[in-house]
């Protein structure tokens, strides 16, 4: 929590505490343990801005009804050095408090002190934690659940950045086992189909159909000419591997780089096989007496660990599968580099591999709680209300890139996060083109805009921004002024619980919220037509919200235009 918020929750539990000791001392409350109690902001912000509850879970201590004990509380309480001005008893026992003009005008002097930093906390405390997301497979396009993955998998670990943790952003790449081998085996028949003809070369049963096969294995065919059809097959098949996988990968990290996502790794799963890890991995579950050989295939004992059935490890052919990979990987992750905490951003297919990929990290001597799985669920694009499966463009099915060809990025990475993984969402391709308050990102980046032309229109007439004194920030007590104070002070706040729930369209909430709070604050407050003193303390308010919406956007890696 903010630094402001944690002296005020701190300052009233201490004060209740006391209270109830005195009223203890002065046989008001009989000699017993003070038993746990919690401090909340109520929903209803007309019962306080602060609530407790030790009346109501002190009765059995006490032995007394709940409003006696808090009339006891409150016969005893002071609020001398708080953040807070006046109390009430609500309900059967529940304490209200309300905050005090000084907590505002520090909430100001506190965002203009931070300015970029301001949101910030080490609630982390410098955990090493790492967010693994999209890591598509590279032998194919990415596709609109990778849209959705990226634009939440980097917010989260921006959110997590924020809130004191050292973050690590890394993308898995499938560059070996079955998929490459099936990768290889689909560009040699295209290949071999330009200078063979399409019905003289049987295309594999199990291959990647995709126009994007057919256009590596043109291009290969372009540079090479007809030098490989009579090469042995092995040596075709890695030539074109080699040519058309590191082009793809290259097309993903271009993508995701206009996406605004820079990864910190691209992790390669041949790394695992190269460096005997996966080998390593492997050999701990054998010594561990949790494998088996079964028709020529090396199982793992899956269910030891509670699972419904056991799982391969190494397939008749040899070729690992990829849950072992996936184990090594995991191990890598965790023993080898030393992560506190890993967080894997997976398509919601993948829901059956969770729980298997947990235990396996207890199977070779980790700890699978630390393991955390985000699970997006669908997305589904829409236009004039029906669902959009092809691209107007190209008329195939929406790549990430038709996207982003489509669609500003600031929309996009802003629309995919205003809604938690957890639910399916549509996205409006017309709403996120629209240059209206009814597109989300769109009026949150018009207040910002509005606040800079304020401020631009008062320089015009020889008014600027100066510092103000307790005494003028103080005279901002209008209702719609101490909304708007009160909601940018729950920032700092609102990173930790996204943080702590993995949930970044916290984030995006907030920032609409305190984007319709300003602009009721704006439509009801003057500002240059005031006294002085009112004046520089609105602007100083004008200041204060800018500087919040801008970092949230930043923290999105998304734009605040200063005029639009």
């Amino acid at each position: 929590m903010s630094k402001l918020v944690q002296q005020a929750t701190t300052e009233l539990r201490n004060t209740i505490r006391s209270a109830m000791e005195k009223a203890c001392a002065n046989g008001e409350l009989p000699q017993a343990d003070i038993p746990e109690f919690s401090i909340e902001v109520p929903a209803d912000r007309a019962h306080g801005d602060w609530a407790t509850n030790a009346a109501m879970v002190s009765a059995r201590a006490f032995h007394a009804a709940p409003r006696k004990i808090a009339e006891a509380i409150t016969n005893n309480l002071s609020l001398d050095g708080t953040y807070f001005d006046r109390f009430e008893i609500a309900g059967p026992g529940f304490i209200n408090f309300f905050l005090s003009k000084q907590f505002y005008v520090d909430v100001l002097k506190d965002i203009e002190a931070l300015g970029t930093e301001y949101g910030r906390s080490d609630y982390g405390q410098g955990k090493k934690i790492m967010v693994e997301f999209v890591s598509a497979n590279p032998t194919g396009p990415m596709h609109m659940g990778n849209a959705r993955g990226g634009a939440l998998g980097d917010c989260l670990a921006a959110v997590l950045d924020a809130a004191g943790y050292s973050v690590w952003r890394e993308f898995y790449v499938n560059d070996a086992g079955n998929q490459i081998e099936k990768f290889g085996n689909s560009l040699e028949a295209r290949y071999l189909q330009i200078y063979k003809g399409e019905d003289a070369v049987e295309f594999p049963e199990d291959g990647y159909h995709g126009d994007d096969i057919k256009e590596r294995a043109a291009q290969f065919a372009e540079e090479f000419g007809d030098r490989y059809v009579d090469a042995a097959p092995e040596d075709r098949r890695k030539a074109l591997v080699e040519f058309a996988l590191p082009r793809n990968i290259a097309k993903m990290k271009a993508d995701l780089a206009k996406y605004g996502i820079q990864y910190d790794e691209w992790f390669l799963e041949s790394k695992l096989h190269n460096d005997g890890e996966l080998e390593e991995t492997i050999q701990i579950l054998k010594d561990k007496g949790l494998t088996y050989d079964k028709e020529g295939a090396l199982w793992y004992r899956a269910t030891t660990f509670g699972a419904e059935k056991d799982e391969v490890l190494v397939r008749q052919n040899g070729n690992p599968t990829y849950f072992a990979a996936d184990i090594a990987y995991h191990r890598n992750k965790f023993a080898k580099r030393g992560f506190d905490r890993c967080i894997d951003v997976w398509g919601a297919d993948h829901h059956g591999h969770v729980a298997r990929m947990k235990a396996a990290m207890d199977a070779v001597g980790l700890d699978g709680s630390k393991l955390d799985i985000v699970l997006i669920q669908l997305v589904r694009l829409v236009r004039n209300g029906e669902v959009v499966r092809m691209s107007k463009r190209t008329g195939k099915a929406i790549q990430l890139a038709d996207l982003l060809d489509e669609v500003p990025v600031d929309a996009a990475r802003f629309l995919f996060n205003m809604r938690e993984a957890t639910s399916q969402m549509d996205f409006d391709l017309d709403l996120a083109v629209q240059q209206d308050a009814q597109n989300p990102v769109y009026y949150v980046q018009y207040a910002h805009a509005r606040i800079c032309s304020i401020l631009k229109a008062l320089k015009a007439e020889g008014i600027e921004p100066r510092a103000c004194t307790d005494e003028e920030l103080a005279l901002l007590n209008t209702q719609e002024e101490i909304d708007l104070i009160r909601h940018l002070s729950a920032y700092t706040d609102e990173i930790v619980a996204a943080a702590k729930d993995y949930d970044p369209a916290r984030i995006t909430r907030y920032v609409i919220t305190l984007a319709t709070l300003f602009h009721k604050f704006y439509n009801t407050c003057r500002v240059k037509d005031e006294e002085d003193h009112l004046r520089a303390a609105r602007i100083c308010l004008c200041e204060a919200a800018a500087t919040v919406i801008r970092n949230v956007l930043s923290l999105l890696k998304i734009s605040a235009p200063e005029s639009m």
